[in-house]
């Protein structure tokens, strides 16, 4: 079977944008600090970001499961992630302050994710992509992996643009 992505072909953002994209990801959404949650590679076809263990009060990495809500949390900001990168290709005749302006009602609608082995490592990889770019809705495709590459979860979304 052929994948087939509805999407914008590849883009190249400016740096204004993916800088003001990154701040408003990693700094203005709260609770992505919390998580802790960096993006590492933005590109208008796939977004991906890394989650880092903390460690303990000695030094040391606590090697203990990661919680299912913070893989859940984790892979549904990534999910819109991929899909405020998709909208930003979509609209690149727009400066990039008005295409940063369009986020502000992006929104969950629907989240499914599958465990599929615990989240057990010293960092972690997320990676999102959007599979459909509708005028309304997204759906996109995750995934959350460990240090060694193993999939360790995998997740889809849909998001209201409006």
């Amino acid at each position: 079977m052929t994948k087939h992505i509805e999407v914008e072909p590849e883009v190249e953002f400016e740096d204004e944008f993916v800088t003001g994209l990154k701040k408003v990801f990693e700094e203005m959404i709260v609770f992505n600090q919390v998580l802790g949650l960096k993006i590492t590679s933005l590109k208008s076809t796939q977004v991906r970001g890394r989650i880092d263990m903390k460690p303990d009060l000695v030094g040391h990495f606590s090697f203990n499961r990661l919680h299912g809500g913070v893989i859940s949390a984790g892979l549904d900001a990534m999910g819109g992630l991929a899909v405020m990168a998709a909208i930003g290709a979509r609209h690149m005749d727009e400066t990039p302050l008005q295409r940063l302006h369009r986020f502000g009602k992006l929104g969950t609608i629907d989240l499914r994710v599958d465990y599929l082995r615990p989240g057990i490592g010293e960092y972690f990889e997320l990676r999102a992509q959007v599979m459909r770019l509708g005028s309304r809705v997204a759906s996109t495709r995750m995934e959350f992996l460990g240090a060694d590459g193993k999939l360790l979860s995998t997740g889809s979304g849909a998001y209201i643009m409006s």
